[in-house]
């Protein structure tokens, strides 16, 4: 981890618990009064577990405990059961939040690209306890490498602020994150993307029943040929998003630990969460 200033460490972990308070009011979530540790404390550690300890949560428990910022902070075991216990709240949250993100979006666009989260390395794929099967063998043609494990799409605004995401097996074809990205977005939203995202149906009914621009850089052999001009425009934008690919990386660590593919997409969650609010500059 590089080293960051303990005071902007600690600021930071309160700008985060404050917009994660504020999410679970606007949207009216009770819990036990009784509760040594609230929801919005377990979910402010997760993310600084994220965001400065590459997901080791047992640091990030510490370093909450012993600045004072949670006094009462549980155990390492209660705290994963809690976490996990709140799971779908965690997405509920993201995307409240980035429903507040597409409203000042005034430009109203959008990249969408993948990148690989490998569970284990290919020498191990055999013994692997997380997941199994062939479907999960997949290729990044990008980075010329095999890997084992999910494609993570994720949805940008042009400044590179994730607002949804999907996971998908890895030797999954992008264009079936077509299929289960919400696209919650305003009339008139540009979406762009690389070629692997081709699916003429999917473009057509995002255009007629949302007014929804998916624009896919065409093949060579493309049934739907673009002015050159437009294919320039795609590729520009499509470039923003290796940046924040780029800067996502730069939190994930080498392997990421979990004991079940449940808290292994999880962690993943919080890493694309605790970006998201860094990059808003919270």
């Amino acid at each position: 981890m590089k080293q960051i200033n303990l005071e902007d460490m600690i600021k930071k972990s309160t700008a985060i618990y404050t917009i994660i308070d504020d999410l679970l009011i606007e949207i009216e979530h009770k819990e036990p009064k009784n509760r040594r540790v609230i929801d919005s404390e377990i979910i402010t550690t997760a993310l600084i577990s994220a965001l400065y300890f590459g997901g080791n949560q047992e640091k990030a428990i510490c370093f909450m405990k012993s600045t004072g910022l949670i006094p009462k902070m549980l155990s390492k075991s209660r705290f994963n059961r809690r976490l996990h216990l709140i799971r779908e709240l965690i997405v509920d949250l993201f995307f409240q939040l980035s429903e507040m993100i597409k409203k000042v979006n005034i430009s109203s666009e959008y990249i969408i690209d993948s990148f690989p989260i490998h569970t284990c390395d290919n020498m191990r794929i055999s013994s692997s306890k997380l997941i199994q099967g062939e479907i999960y063998r997949g290729r990044k043609a990008t980075m010329r490498r095999y890997f084992y494990g999910f494609n993570v799409h994720v949805l940008v605004t042009t400044d590179g602020i994730p607002v949804e995401y999907t996971f998908l097996p890895g030797s999954k074809h992008d264009s079936e994150a077509l299929k289960q990205m919400p696209f919650y977005l305003p009339e008139g939203s540009k979406i762009y993307a690389d070629s692997g995202y081709t699916n003429y149906k999917i473009e057509d009914m995002l255009k007629e029943a949302e007014n929804i621009n998916l624009l896919v850089a065409r093949k060579s052999n493309s049934k739907r040929k673009r002015e050159r001009y437009m294919e320039y425009i795609i590729e520009s934008m499509r470039k923003r998003v290796e940046t924040t690919f780029s800067e996502i990386s730069t939190l994930l660590p080498k392997k990421i630990h979990a004991v079940t593919s449940y808290g292994f997409v999880l962690k993943v969650i919080m890493f694309l969460f605790s970006y998201t609010l860094n990059k808003m500059d919270c």
